[in-house]
């Protein structure tokens, strides 16, 4: 199969407003650096919306509300109904868990420690740091060491001051323990794959995370000496994760019930397919706006965040397709298991630094660059996919 004949086969599954996306990731990135620029308290001041608790902010109102629509697009599609179903056939399920709770967080770790705290060290600047947000219920006095940092008073607030690529490390340790549960959906269906399978996998990852996200997150985050917020944590993932999970739930089965499946699919997820994105270039504009200047001072920033990014892709990538292989899986079956390793889920990790670190911090921009590079390296995986499919022929 050639190239052509990939694209052609591929273009029914994907619409050119979502071929385009990181166009589309690129202009946001402009327009937010240049809004940065024109109007620069505009993302301070919507940073400055949130939900307090004991008088720490805790869940920046303007992500929740963009996370929300990211997320609710994709819990909706869930039939939870294909989650029983998997018993039926549980290698793929197990190797996809395997990949992405005992394999993945911990060579991000590893992978983003070496670059960030070594390789890139001297070009970030060892004495260079980070204001992010103490961890919330933290009540020290200016000064007082914590972790790799210190407490320190800025512009009237409390901050913890800590080494600038240990910030970014942050940001990596949130992508790599966030599973993708959104634009796989996209990936499997480019690759072939086995769309029952990608379904499962998608509601038994956003369940999975209900449990793991906040424990093993706040866990790498301390073995990387970085700030511990388990409460807010543990609230992130009932913002960002369970209220459009059981929003999705209830409103899936309401409309069956209602309208039925036909109107459901053809006519309510066809109007809801653009909102995630939309959502997700809206909280990049924000992101930008504020990040802008440090981006524009030094663009090899991103350079030395995709790095780790990059490399951490393609390790999982090849460790699921080398299991999926060796274990026998079918290739419809392996290219899903596969794509969802490599792939992170971007929003909730864009979400979760935000509110954890600051719309200002490292991490908050390490994790924009996890969008920023996602989009085309997926998009060559699948054609890796579709490229070696015949190697799987035997168990197909």
């Amino acid at each position: 199969m050639t190239a052509g004949d990939i694209a052609r086969d591929d273009a029914p599954h994907m619409h050119g407003f979502e071929r385009l996306l990181t166009l589309w990731v690129l202009l946001c990135m402009a327009a937010g650096i240049a809004l940065g620029r024109i109007a620069p308290g505009f993302a301070k001041r919507l940073d400055g919306m949130t939900l307090d608790v004991g008088g720490a902010p805790v869940v920046s109102i303007p992500i929740a509300v963009c996370l929300f629509f990211m997320m609710y697009p994709i819990m909706v599609k869930i039939d939870f109904d294909e989650v029983r179903e998997a018993g039926r056939n549980l290698r793929p399920v197990l190797l996809t868990l395997f990949v992405n709770w005992c394999v993945k967080p911990f060579t991000m770790l590893a992978i983003a420690s070496f670059f960030l705290g070594t390789v890139f060290l001297g070009l970030i600047g060892p004495e260079a740091t980070d204001l992010v947000k103490p961890p919330f219920g933290l009540d020290l006095a200016p000064g007082t060491p914590y972790g790799a940092g210190r407490i320190v008073l800025r512009d009237g607030g409390t901050w913890l001051e800590i080494p600038l690529w240990r910030s970014y490390l942050a940001g990596c340790i949130l992508l790599g323990v966030a599973p993708c549960t959104a634009m796989v959906l996209v990936w499997g269906a480019l690759a072939r794959g086995r769309d029952g399978h990608t379904l499962v996998m998608v509601a038994v990852n956003s369940l999975t995370m209900l449990g793991l996200y906040g424990v093993l997150g706040g866990a790498l985050l301390g073995v990387g000496r970085l700030p511990v917020p388990w409460q807010a944590l543990g609230l992130s993932i009932g913002v960002y994760v369970a209220l459009p999970l059981v929003a999705g739930y209830l409103s899936r089965r309401w409309i069956l019930a209602w309208r039925g499946r036909d109107w459901f699919e053809a006519r309510f997820l066809r109007i809801l397919s653009p909102v995630t994105i939309l959502a997700l270039l809206t909280t990049l504009v924000l992101l930008f706006s504020f990040k802008g200047d440090v981006i524009v001072a030094q663009p090899l920033t991103i350079v030395w965040i995709a790095v780790p990014l990059v490399v951490q892709t393609l390790l999982i990538f090849a460790i699921a397709w080398g299991l999926a292989r060796l274990f026998g899986l079918e290739y419809r079956d392996a290219a899903p298991t596969a794509l969802i390793g490599a792939s992170n889920h971007f929003e909730v990790a864009i979400a979760t630094a935000v509110m954890l670190f600051g719309l200002s911090s490292g991490a908050a921009l390490a994790t924009v660059v996890g969008v920023l590079i996602e989009v085309p390296l997926m998009l060559a995986l699948v054609r890796v996919c579709l490229a070696t499919r015949a190697a799987f022929a035997a168990t197909s």
